[in-house]
């Protein structure tokens, strides 16, 4: 609640807010529905459940974290940009592959399970 609060205070009121939160349970509580639900401007959308290449992209922005934001001194928004600009131009000279290790039975049994929840939610 405090940080949508903040959100809310530091963002111009003619804008909307849309909010990409991952399937735990936070945004879930009786408090923080309600809260949302009396403000329009935010718009709350979903990671998929069990979104594999969404881990990728979390791994890649917490290795940026971890390797140039966590440690760096930045006078200025643009000496900031730039050091995430040189990092990913870095790590783009140097790609390495992704091996996928998710097993397609696995991946299908979720698609199903997910497919059923979706239908359930669309008959109601």
């Amino acid at each position: 609640m405090k940080f949508l609060r903040q959100i809310e205070r530091q963002t111009p009121p003619e804008l909307d807010l849309h909010l990409i939160v991952d399937n735990y349970a936070t945004h879930e509580h009786p408090k923080v529905k309600a809260w949302l639900n009396r403000r329009p401007r935010f718009h709350v959308h979903f990671t998929p459940t069990s979104a594999s290449w969404l881990n990728m992209v979390e791994r890649f922005f917490r290795d940026l974290s971890q390797n140039t934001i966590e440690r760096g001194v930045f006078p200025s928004v643009s000496e900031l940009i730039n050091a995430i600009q040189a990092y990913v131009e870095n790590h783009n000279r140097h790609p390495k592959p992704f091996i996928w290790t998710a097993r397609a039975a696995d991946i299908l049994a979720k698609v199903v399970k997910a497919r059923a929840r979706l239908n359930k939610l669309q008959s109601a």
